[in-house]
Order: structure tokens, then sequence, then C-alpha cells
């Protein structure tokens, strides 16, 4: 059998389904896969966006993304999206060739020591040398991938292998995610805190939504009558109408919602490892009880010592838990808090007066969700207007909704390409794309393949000239702007037009509805829409904002404390 026939064969049998990258030299992966008829083959204009297409293919799929690469530019091309991967712990699996042997050290045409370059943000890598290594080596990356903590893993195979006898090599069935429990003393002790917590606050992040938890997390919520948050890659995990919802924590915080976080003396953190920007304006370590579950060791101890560390998977160990927890007696916690968490009534932001029409950032978002509803697909950028599209209730999303953003990392030109992987993998559901036009213009070469595929993308651009989070920093501080700011107007829209998409730059609300209608017309019909609203650059969401107050002025610890 042909080694790419095989490779395909493996991975296909152990459950994966896309593989992503350019055409090679020679017929490779790709073209294999393009041959099989369990697996889709996405062929790219460029590494990069491969990458984030995998990420948005595993975000909706919940399977593993396998990305095809070569020695040299095409694996270090890949590497700003691989980042972005392991950042968010998205499953993909990198399968890479090197150069023969005979040319190894002697200057051999595009050797790159690409182990060595995937050490920081590879889970597990692997070099294939042996023939009879092949599918072992396969299976056990999808293995990898998937289970614990997911992440990037990387397989390299060698060039003397694949041109090796393979017949006899056989794949052997699919791989399974492995599930378990934390140990019944960690449940017992998680229990004995829960029940005498007075002002219990929940946190979700992307673990809670990769192992399927909303239904428990809701369980426990109302079951201790405590208000629910998630990170930014835990949104989706559960419906955000529902009345112990109140969106996301740390820079997204909702400002009506902070004093929950504030005045919590304890926090349940499940399938998160609290980075930097889900900690701002309230976590201290120390301030109160922390309890957290995750399926990782690694994501213990990392920002801070948990009285409880429960190990084991999201829904299993919190059915667990809930049944340990028997009825809670709510007589038990702090009255005012219990009735607070009723309802926290965020103040949707004040409309523009008669006399002032322009529309803003969230005005634009707000009206595409409603347009194309809370279940969609919703893919984020990372840029300053666009973090309004962080905030609940600018943008409310239900738990049939999938939430794609850019992790720790935040890459810029993340949008387009995870959208792409996101919109060829389910056409069931609109998939709308929030990001700046630097942002934009920095993954156009995600949009020729979406148009070759029909994906029916359509994407919020919102248009300050330039790039608004280093302009916006800058201007505490009184430097020099100009940089940030572009001469050019942006092609984007030209780009879209010639590749048979549409486009619209409306002013006002109505025109703004009207351009949305005839968006969702469009990309129903498989086209990409371009909606570009320009912004001001004083349209700045409340968190951030709030980084930048002086610290005196920021928001409180766990326990209330200055």
């Amino acid at each position: 059998m042909p080694a790419w026939d095989l490779i395909s064969r493996t991975i296909a049998d152990a459950g994966c389904r896309l593989v992503v990258g350019l055409p090679s030299d020679e017929p490779g992966l790709l073209d294999a896969a393009d041959r099989h008829p369990d697996l889709k083959a996405l062929g790219v204009r460029d590494q990069r966006v491969g990458a984030c297409a995998a990420i948005g293919h595993t975000a909706v799929s919940g399977r593993p993304a396998v990305l095809a690469l070569n020695s040299g530019p095409s694996f270090v091309n890949a590497l700003t999206g691989l980042l972005e991967a392991s950042s968010l712990g998205c499953s993909t699996v990198v399968i890479t060739t090197r150069i023969p042997a005979s040319e190894l050290g002697r200057g051999g045409f595009q050797q790159v020591d690409q182990i060595a370059m995937a050490a920081p943000l590879a889970k597990w890598s692997f070099l294939v040398e042996q023939a009879d290594q092949l599918v072992w080596a396969l299976r056990r990356a999808v293995h990898m991938a998937v289970n614990g903590a997911p992440g990037v893993v990387v397989l390299e195979i060698a060039h003397e292998v694949l041109e090796s006898d393979l017949s006899g090599a056989e794949p052997m069935g699919p791989v399974r995610r492995l599930a378990a429990v934390a140990s019944d003393e960690a449940v017992e002790d998680a229990a004995r805190l829960l029940r005498h917590a007075q002002r219990p606050v929940v946190v979700a992040g992307g673990g809670a939504k990769a192992a399927g938890a909303g239904e428990a997390l809701l369980g426990l919520a109302e079951r201790l009558g405590a208000p629910l948050f998630t990170t930014a890659s835990g949104r989706g995990v559960i419906d955000e109408d529902h009345p112990l919802a109140h969106g996301l924590i740390g820079l997204y915080t909702s400002p009506a919602a902070q004093p929950l976080l504030d005045e919590a003396d304890l926090v349940f953190v499940i399938g998160s490892r609290l980075e930097e920007t889900a900690r701002m304006g309230w976590f201290r370590p120390g301030a109160g009880r922390l309890i957290q579950l995750d399926s990782d060791p690694a994501s213990f101890t990392l920002v801070a010592e948990a009285d409880v560390n429960l190990l084991g998977d999201a829904t299993l160990t919190l059915r667990r838990l809930l049944g340990v927890l028997g009825a809670r007696d709510l007589g038990e916690t702090d009255s005012a808090w219990c009735r607070r968490n009723g309802r926290v009534q965020h103040e949707p932001r004040p409309a523009p007066g008669p006399e002032d029409m322009a529309l803003s950032a969230p005005d634009a978002i707000t009206a595409a969700i409603d347009a194309f509803g809370r279940d969609l697909i919703l893919v984020q950028e990372n840029g300053l207007h666009d973090m309004w599209g962080y905030y609940y209730p600018v943008v409310s999303v239900s738990d049939r909704s999938t939430v794609i953003s850019p992790g720790e990392q935040t890459m810029v030109g993340f949008g387009l390409g995870a959208a792409l992987g996101a919109a060829v993998t389910d056409r069931s559901r609109p998939t709308v794309v929030i990001c700046g036009d630097g942002a934009a213009e920095m993954s156009l070469a995600a949009l020729p393949t979406a148009a070759e595929h029909h994906c029916g993308i359509t994407v919020l651009m919102l248009d300050n000239r330039g790039f608004g989070w280093p302009r916006f920093v800058r201007s505490h501080s009184d430097s020099d702007d100009s940089l940030t700011r572009f001469a050019t107007l942006s092609h984007v829209g030209r780009v879209v037009e010639i590749l048979g998409g549409w486009t619209a730059a409306p002013a006002t609300r109505d025109e703004l509805a009207a351009a949305l209608e005839k968006a969702r017309l469009v990309t129903a019909d498989g086209g990409i829409a371009l909606i570009s609203v320009r912004v001001a650059d004083d349209d700045i969401a409340p968190g951030v904002l709030r980084a930048f107050e002086p610290p005196d002025s920021a928001g409180q610890g766990l326990d209330g404390a200055d």
C-alpha cells in the first residue's frame, strides 16, 4: 500500500475527518485524503490559515483536525496558528515530512529541526524512522491530541519510511476519548466546602465545553443558587439567557456582574487554567476558597493553590458531586446574595439619540446576532472594537451555538481562517465573523478557499482605518500613533467582490438591518458577505477601559479587600 494511502486510512479509522494543507510537489497526504471516502481534503492558500481552519473544524465537530505540512517554510509558516491551537487546547495532529537522511547536516534542501521548533507548543512529538512504527505513531498521535489536556501533536515522517514497503500494515479502529471521575475523597472535600459557602460562584472554561458539561453545570449552579460565568473559550456551554448566567469573567466581565465576583467567598473553576485575561480585575490567590476541576493535572497550582483539586472529566465528576451534595439548604447562604442571583440587571448600552445616528460597534454586533439567531457559529478576533462581542448582553448566545475565539496568544488574523474550518464542517448554521479591518487584511488568504467551497460566511468588519489596540494604548502615554493609521483604504471589500461575494457599508440602523437581511440570503446560497461598519476610536468596551484604570480604582479581589 502506498504510504500516504495507509496514513489516510489510519487517521480516518482513528476518527479524524478533515485534512488541511497545501498540495506538495508530489502527491501526498492531501491527495490521499481527497481519495478517501471518510476524509475531506481542504486545500488552503496559506499554512497559517490552515492551522486556524483546523481550530475551527475541531471547535464545531469535536474531532481532531489533521494539518498536512512539509519540512521547511511550510512548517514554519504554520507555527503562528499552531501556537494559538496550543493555547486553546485544540486537538490538532500535525503530519509533516523529513528530508532524506543522506542530506541531514549537509545543507539539505529545506532542512528544519521541526521537532525542536514545535517543542514549546506541542504536547507530544515523534519522528517516525521505521516503517513498522508508522501505524502505531499515527494512532498514538490522535490519542495524545484528544486525551488529557487536548492539544497539538507533531508527527515527523522520515522520507525513507514513505518509500518503504508497507504491505501488511493495517489500521486498528477508532481512538476513544478517555474519561475518569475524580476521587471520592476529593469529591467529598469539594461538597463540604460548597455546603458552607455563603457566596459561591461557578466559572466554566473550554474544558467544560469540550466535555459537554452544560447540563451538569446548570444543575450545580441551580443547586447552589450560584452565579455562573464562563471564560471566552467556555462560551456556549450554557444558554446565556439562563437566569444564573452572567457572561464572561476577567477582561470581559459586564460591569453589572462585577460585584458578584468581588464579593464571592468561594469560586469553583471547571475546565479552565485561569489564564491572565480570565483573572483580570477580580482574582487574587488566597482571597477566598477555590475549587478546581480539570482533566489535566498540569492545570492545578498554575496560578493558585486550590483548596480542592478534582482531577477528572467535567461531566462525570459534576454528576458525582451533585449526588454527594444532595439537596442544598439555601437558608444557609447569604440571603441578599441569593436574591441578587435571581438576575443581575445588565444595563444595555444606551442607543444614540436622534441627533446622532452613527452606528457603534455594539449596535452592529447586537444587530448581527439578532439577524442570524443565537444558535449561530460566532467567530471572534483579536482587536479593539470587536472586544464588544465578548460582552453580555451585547452578545447573548445559546447552548446550541459554537463560539470560536483566539486563546491567550490572541494572534491577529485568526478569524477568517477559523471561520473557514468551521463553515466547511457545519453548513447547517450561519457562520458570522466579527473582526477589525487590520485583522481581516491579515487573513485574506482564507477567502478564496471559502468561496471555492461555498462556505457562506458573513464578515462584520469594524473599520477604524488601522490598528485600534496599539492606538488606544498609545493614547494613554501621549505617544505618536501615526503608524497605527492606514494611509490607504481597506481592500477587503474589493477582494470579496472579485470572489463573487457581496459587500455593504451601512451608516445607519436601517441600512444595517437591510444589509444583514441581504447577507442572510447571500450566505444561505454559499456566498461571502462583508458588512463594513466605520467605528470611532472612543468606542471602547468596559473591560478594556477598566484594564487601564489606576490600580487604586480597579476591581476588588475575591474577598472584597483592596
